[in-house]
C-alpha cells in the first residue's frame, strides 16, 4: 500500500478546510430538516405531511446514505476519491434544488433519497482524503479538528433554518445547500489530488441490492406500524421479517466474497465491533429524540422556527465542547473510562424528556440539552477517532464506510422506531377526547397533533388543541423511556468491549511507502 509524497503543510490545511466545509454541508442538511419538520407538517405553511411521510423524508435520506457508502468507498479507491467526491457534490446540489421546489410530500421524499446518494458519495471520500493527506501525529490532530465541523453544523443549522423559515418559504432550507456545494467543488478542483488505491476492488452490486432491500423493508414495516397503530397486521410484521432475513443474507454473502464492499470481518476485532455497535445505538437515540424535540418545541410549546433554533444551541455548544474535552481526558485516563459514563449520561438525558411538559421552564430544557450535547460529543468524537485510526490505510474508503453505515443505520431505525412509538401512543392518548368530534375532523385529528391543532383552530375548538398537546406529551414521555433504555445498552456494550484502563490496545497505522504513490493532481 502506498501514499503520495507529503504535501506542503499550508496545502494540507487548505484541504482540511475544504473537507470541513463539505462535512458542515451534510450536518447543516440534517439539522435544518429537523427544524423544518413542524413547518412541513403544517397544511398551510408546509406540505401537510403526516408523521409517516416525515419519517420517510428523514429516513429515505439516511437509508440511502447508509447502504451506498461502502459502494462509494470502493468507487473512490477505484476511480479516485476526488472524482467520486465531486460527483457526490453535484448530485447533492441538484437534489437539494429538487427538494426546495417539491410540490408534495412524495416528491420531497424522492428528492431526499437522491440527496442521500450524494452524501454517500461524499462521506467515505472525505475520510479517505483526510487519511491520505495527513500521516503520523498530524493525522490524529486533523481528525480532531475535522470532527468539530459536526458541532458547528449542529449549532448553525437550527438557527439558519429558523431564520429562513421565519422569512422565506420552507424550500429555502434546502436551497441554501447549492452555493455551499458549489464553493466546495471549486476547492476540490484547485487543492485536492485525486488519491486512489492501486488495488482495484469489485463494486459488490449483490451486497448493495441486499442491504438496500433489507433496510427498506425493515423501515417500511416499522413506519407502517405507526400509521396503522398495530403490530399484528401482515403489512407490518411481514416487511420487518423480510428485512431482517435480507440483512442476514447480506452479511452471509459479504462473508463469502473475497473482497467485499462491506467487510463484516472487520467486526472480528472486539473493540471495533463494540465501538461501532455502541455508536449505532447512540445514533439511534439521538435521531429519535431529535425527531421528538422538533415537534415538542414548535408544536407543543408554540415556539417559532427561529426560537426553536436558538433553543437548540446548547446541544451544539455542548457537542463542540465535548469532543476536545474527551480527547484530553482520554490521553490521561482511557477511552473506556471517559466514554462509558458519557454515553450513560447521554442516555439519561434522553430519558429526561419523559419529565418535560407544557409548563416546563425553558431554563430546565436548556440545561437538559446542554448536558445531552456535551455527553454525546464526548462519545462520538473519541470513539470515531479510535475506530478510524485502527483502520489499515488500504481500507480507508471501505473501512470508514463500514463505520458510517452502522451509524446511519442506527439513525434510520431510530427515526422509524421513535416515530412509530410516538404515533401509536398519540393515537391511544387522543382517542378519548374525540368522542364528540365530527367524523372527518376526528380522522384528521388522529393523524398527528399538528393536524389536530390545525382543525381545532379552523373550527374554533380550543379543547381539541389542548387534548392534542396533552396526547403528544404522553406519547413523548413513553417514547423517551424506550429510547433511553436502548441508548443505555450502548454504554453496556462499550463497557464490555473496550479495553480496561491501563491496558490500551494500540493499532498503529503503517507509514506509507512513497515509492508506489498513485495520485493525480
Amino acid at each position: 500500500m502506498s501514499a503520495p509524497p507529503t504535501l506542503p503543510k499550508f496545502r494540507q490545511r487548505l484541504i482540511l478546510a475544504v473537507l470541513m466545509v463539505c462535512s458542515l454541508l451534510i450536518w447543516l442538511d440534517n439539522t435544518v430538516l429537523s427544524t423544518a419538520l413542524e413547518t412541513l407538517a403544517d397544511p398551510v405553511r408546509g406540505l401537510g405531511a403526516d408523521p409517516g411521510q416525515l419519517q420517510w423524508a428523514t429516513g429515505a435520506y439516511t437509508l440511502v446514505f447508509a447502504t451506498l457508502m461502502f459502494t462509494a468507498g470502493a468507487l473512490g479507491d477505484r476511480f479516485g476519491h476526488r472524482t467520486v467526491f465531486s460527483g457526490g457534490l453535484v448530485v447533492f446540489a441538484a437534489s437539494s434544488l429538487w427538494a426546495a421546489y417539491a410540490g408534495d410530500a412524495g416528491q420531497l421524499i424522492a428528492a431526499r433519497a437522491v440527496m442521500g446518494v450524494g452524501s454517500a458519495l461524499i462521506t467515505p471520500a472525505m475520510m479517505a482524503i483526510l487519511m491520505w493527506t495527513f500521516t503520523g501525529p498530524a493525522r490524529a490532530a486533523a481528525i480532531g479538528v475535522f470532527s468539530t465541523s459536526a458541532g458547528v453544523g449542529m449549532a448553525a443549522g437550527p438557527v439558519l433554518a429558523g431564520f429562513l423559515l421565519d422569512h422565506f418559504w420552507w424550500g429555502s432550507v434546502f436551497l441554501v445547500n447549492v452555493p455551499v456545494a458549489a464553493s466546495a467543488l471549486v476547492g476540490l478542483a484547485v487543492l485536492v489530488p485525486n488519491f486512489r488505491s492501486p488495488t482495484r476492488r469489485p463494486l459488490d452490486p449483490a451486497g448493495m441490492l441486499l442491504s438496500i432491500s433489507g433496510l427498506v423493508a425493515l423501515a417500511y414495516g416499522l413506519i407502517r406500524a405507526g400509521q396503522v397503530a398495530a403490530w399484528s397486521r401482515t403489512d407490518v410484521w411481514a416487511p420487518i421479517v423480510v428485512g431482517l432475513v435480507l440483512l442476514a443474507v447480506f452479511v452471509c454473502v459479504e462473508l463469502r466474497v473475497k473482497v467485499p464492499g462491506f467487510d463484516p470481518r472487520l467486526f472480528r476485532r472486539r473493540a471495533f465491533a463494540g465501538g461501532n455497535a455502541a455508536l449505532g445505538l447512540l445514533l439511534f437515540g439521538v435521531a429519535a429524540i431529535t425527531f421528538y424535540s422538533a415537534f415538542y418545541l414548535q408544536g407543543a410549546l408554540g415556539y417559532s422556527p427561529m426560537e426553536a433554533g436558538l433553543a437548540n444551541l446548547p446541544t451544539a455548544f455542548g457537542a463542540l465542547a465535548g469532543a476536545p474535552l474527551a480527547t484530553r481526558l482520554v490521553r490521561r485516563l482511557s477511552l473506556r473510562v471517559v466514554t462509558v459514563p458519557a454515553l450513560a449520561v447521554a442516555a439519561l438525558t434522553m430519558g429526561g424528556y419523559g419529565f418535560l411538559g407544557l409548563q416546563t421552564p425553558l431554563v430546565w430544557i436548556e440545561a437538559l440539552l446542554l448536558v445531552q450535547g456535551l455527553s454525546v460529543g464526548m462519545v462520538i468524537g473519541p470513539v470515531t477517532a479510535a475506530l478510524i485510526g485502527s483502520l489499515p490505510l488500504e481500507q480507508a474508503g471501505s473501512g470508514s464506510a463500514v463505520t458510517n453505515t452502522v451509524r446511519q443505520t442506527g439513525s434510520v431505525i431510530g427515526i422509524a422506531v421513535g416515530g412509530t412509538i410516538m404515533s401509536i401512543m398519540y393515537r391511544r392518548a387522543i382517542e378519548p377526547s374525540l368522542g364528540a368530534v365530527p367524523g372527518p375532523v376526528r380522522e384528521q385529528a388522529r393523524v398527528s397533533a399538528e393536524q389536530a391543532r390545525h382543525v381545532a383552530a379552523a373550527l374554533h375548538r380550543p379543547a381539541l388543541a389542548q387534548a392534542a398537546d396533552d396526547a403528544f406529551i404522553r406519547a413523548m414521555h413513553a417514547g423517551a423511556g424506550w429510547i433511553a433504555v436502548i441508548a443505555l445498552l450502548g454504554a453496556a456494550v462499550l463497557l464490555a468491549t473496550l479495553p480496561p484502563a491501563g491496558k490500551p490496545k494500540n493499532h498503529p497505522l503503517p507509514e506509507p511507502d512513497h515509492e508506489e504513490a498513485r495520485s493525480t493532481a
